[in-house]
C-alpha cells in the first residue's frame, strides 16, 4: 500500500504522471547481484523465471537482506473517480472455495467477531495465519530490494500467490527479480519455507497505466521440499465478479512502527466502499489504512474468524486519506489468475 497518504483525491492524472517509473531509493547496504534481467515486452502480461533464477532467488534472500528490504511503494497512487462504473450484474459466486486447513497448522483462537478501524496484529490464528505472508523482490531499475505482502489462494495447480501488480512489475513492463513468497512470516521466521516464483503474471492493462484498478497480480511458485504451496499452508478462496459493498477484512505487513515495522501480520476490517474506476470493476476500499509494505495483502469477503478463511476479492493497492483500497477482481484479474494456475 502506498505510504503517501493524500488528504484529497485528484480526479484525473495526466498520462505522463500515471506512466512514470517507480522511483525508490536503493538500499545503501544492498550488494550488487549478478543476474540476467527478465526480458518482458511492454505488451506482455507475464514473465518466465528460469530454474537457475529460481535457485538464485532462494540463495539471495539471506536473513540480512530480508531485514534490510524496503517497503515497496508505487509512484502516483491514482484511480479515476470520474469514470463512473461499478461491478456489472454478473453471477455472484466464488470461483474457488478455500482449501482444507493443513493438519499441522495453528488452530484459531475462539473469540467473538472482530472490529478494527486501525491496523492491529492478527492473533486469531486459523487459515490466514498460514496463507498470509511477505513478498520480497529485487528491482533491477533501482538496484534495490523491497518487501510487499501476499496470500496463498486455492488454484488448480495449488501453487498461486495473489499480490499487487506493483509488487511484480513496473508499469513500463520491467518484471522484478529474485521474487519469493514466505507464508506465515513473523519477525524473520520462515515456518513453512521460502517459495520462489516460476512465472509472474499481471493484468495486461497495467503496462503503461499505474491506475490502481489494474493493480492485481498472481504469481506461480515452485515447491518446497517437494510440497506445493497450498498443500503446505492451505489456500484462501478466490472470487471474481462477486456482489460488492460487503464487509471485508484486509491483512498485510505494514512497515510503520505501530505495525511492528513489517515484522508481523496486521489486519483491518470494514464495509467495502466504491471509490471509482472503470465500468465492471474499479477500486474499492475501507476506512482503515495499513502502512507501506502491506501492498499485495488480501481483501477477504465472507471471512470467518472461527477458522480464518474467506474469499479473496482483491489485494491492497493504495492508501488515500483514511482509506485503503484494492482493485476489484473482474474478468481482467481472472485472466491473470487463470494464467497463473495453468502454469
Amino acid at each position: 500500500m502506498i505510504r503517501e497518504i493524500r488528504q484529497s483525491l485528484t480526479l484525473e492524472y495526466t498520462l505522463q504522471t500515471r506512466t512514470r517509473s517507480m522511483v525508490l531509493a536503493g538500499l545503501a547496504s544492498a550488494a550488487l547481484f549478478s543476474q540476467a534481467v527478465l526480458a518482458t515486452p511492454a505488451s506482455a502480461d507475464s514473465a518466465v523465471v528460469s530454474e537457475q533464477q529460481q535457485s538464485s532467488a532462494l540463495r539471495y534472500w539471506t536473513p540480512q537482506r530480508l531485514a534490510a528490504a524496503k517497503d515497496a511503494d508505487a509512484v502516483a497512487p491514482t484511480y479515476h473517480s470520474s469514470r463512473a462504473g461499478s461491478p456489472a450484474d454478473r453471477p455472484s459466486r466464488p470461483y474457488r472455495q478455500p482449501a482444507a486447513f493443513p493438519e499441522h497448522g495453528k488452530k484459531p483462537a475462539s473469540y467473538a467477531a472482530l472490529q478494527a478501524t486501525s491496523p492491529q496484529r492478527w492473533t486469531g490464528g486459523g487459515l490466514i495465519s498460514t496463507t498470509g505472508g511477505k513478498v520480497f523482490f529485487h528491482n533491477p531499475k533501482t538496484n534495490g530490494d523491497y518487501a510487499c505482502s501476499g496470500d496463498a489462494v486455492n488454484s488448480g495447480n495449488k501453487s498461486v500467490v495473489a499480490t499487487a501488480g506493483h509488487c511484480v512489475v513496473d508499469p513500463d513492463g520491467t518484471a522484478y527479480q529474485n521474487w519469493v513468497f514466505i507464508p506465515g512470516y513473523d519477525h524473520g521466521n520462515r515456518p513453512h519455507g521460502t517459495f520462489a516464483a516460476t512465472p509472474l503474471h499481471w493484468e495486461s492493462q497495467r503496462i503503461g497505466d499505474s491506475d490502481a484498478a489494474w493493480d492485481a497480480a498472481f504469481v506461480t511458485v515452485g515447491q518446497v521440499n517437494g510440497t506445493r504451496l497450498v498443500d503446505a499452508v492451505g489456500g484462501q478462496g478466490i472470487g471474481f465478479d462477486l456482489a460488492p459493498a460487503q464487509y471485508v477484512y484486509s491483512f498485510g505487513y505494514g512497515g510503520s512502527a505501530a505495525e511492528e515495522n513489517g515484522q508481523q501480520m496486521n489486519w483491518c476490517a470494514g464495509t467495502d466502499t466504491f471509490a471509482g474506476g472503470h465500468a465492471g470493476g474499479g477500486v474499492w476500499g475501507i476506512d482503515c489504512v495499513q502502512g507501506g509494505g502491506s501492498s499485495g495483502g488480501p481483501f477477504l469477503q465472507g471471512f470467518t474468524t472461527a477458522n480464518g478463511s474467506g474469499i479473496q476479492i482483491g489485494s491492497i493497492s493504495i492508501g488515500v486519506g483514511n482509506y485503503e483500497y484494492h482493485p476489484y477482481y473482474g474478468w481482467e484479474a481472472r485472466a491473470a489468475y487463470d494464467a497463473a494456475q495453468g502454469s
